[in-house]
């Protein structure tokens, strides 16, 4: 009981990181039908941003270099969005030549970054190095539950933003139909912008705590993560924020259990068997939502 309880808070830090990844995805498909493929390569640039920014500055609190990183990163998704995505979307191009242009985009990302920290794996800055607590009989990572605490702080704040909020609210209403919006005063171009810099922080936010739950970085590691978080959105339904959550959370706990129990070269085995066998019985995610389309 006690080795399960310790798989389960694996399971839920590795689902939290997977999860903020996800809704990333989740938020510019919902607003532009629009699969972002520089999202992966986003989530090592901000992980690296957060390593600059420690190791330059040391005395600057965790949290402070979070945000700081976090608005870099945001930045770096508005600025490859009003350079590529944009100009296409203005000419009236279809969604596949920003799709096109995305993967173009991941790959320049990808090699400036090789560029400036090289192909070396290097250990990533911890907080509470080394310290654990108990909670009867399970030993539990203090990063880990900070990485969990985190999450959900930041998943209720992302809530309440989109429901309560007018951008949120605008969000919302572009989804819909852009067309309606930008006649309703909306600024469509804004909202997309705001979309793409919440969605990069929260890669970067999942990157950070990536790197710090498996306590190293090199170029590669957003890859896999791109991987897994895309699968998660598709699992939950991708363009539903809390499906995506909820997806990612399945996939962690398909191959944690699946390393703890069996083997962990089947765990990415066990991941990629639920979501087919989910999309057998639900070809568009598990809380996908059926939208009538005016022709």
């Amino acid at each position: 009981m006690v080795y399960f309880m310790q798989l389960v808070v694996s399971s839920l830090a590795l689902g939290a990181v997977y999860a903020l990844t996800a809704i990333g995805y989740s938020m510019v498909y919902g607003v532009l039908e629009l699969i972002n493929f520089a999202h992966g390569t986003v989530f090592m640039v901000g992980a690296y941003l957060y390593f600059m920014i420690v190791t330059a500055a040391p005395a600057i609190p965790w949290f402070l270099a979070f945000l700081l990183a976090m608005a870099a990163t945001g930045l770096v998704g508005v600025i490859y969005e009003r350079l590529t995505v944009k100009p296409l979307r203005d000419a009236g191009m279809p969604k596949f030549a920003g799709l096109i242009c995305l993967i173009g985009v991941s790959t320049v990302l990808q090699q400036l970054m090789f560029l400036v920290m090289g192909s070396a794996t290097r250990q990533y800055p911890l907080f509470f190095e080394g310290k654990v607590f108990r909670i009867g009989n399970v030993n539990v990572n203090v990063t880990q539950m900070i990485i969990i605490g985190i999450t959900a702080l930041v998943l209720a704040i992302l809530v309440f933003f989109v429901n309560r909020t007018k951008m949120g609210m605008s969000m919302r209403a572009v989804a819909q139909d852009q067309n309606a919006a930008q006649l309703m005063g909306m600024s469509v171009n804004s909202v997309i912008a705001m979309t793409f810099f919440i969605g990069s922080a929260l890669a970067c936010l999942s990157g950070i705590m990536s790197c710090m739950n498996f306590r190293g970085i090199d170029i590669s590691v957003g890859s896999t993560m791109a991987i897994k978080a895309f699968t998660a959105t598709v699992l939950g339904g991708i363009g539903n924020l809390w499906g995506a959550a909820v997806g990612a959370f399945i996939i962690s706990f398909a191959e944690v259990m699946t390393a703890g129990y069996i083997t962990s070269n089947l765990r990415d085995f066990s991941a990629f068997a639920i979501l087919i066998v989910i999309l057998l019985i639900k070809p568009d995610g598990l809380f996908s939502r059926k939208v009538q389309k005016k022709v």
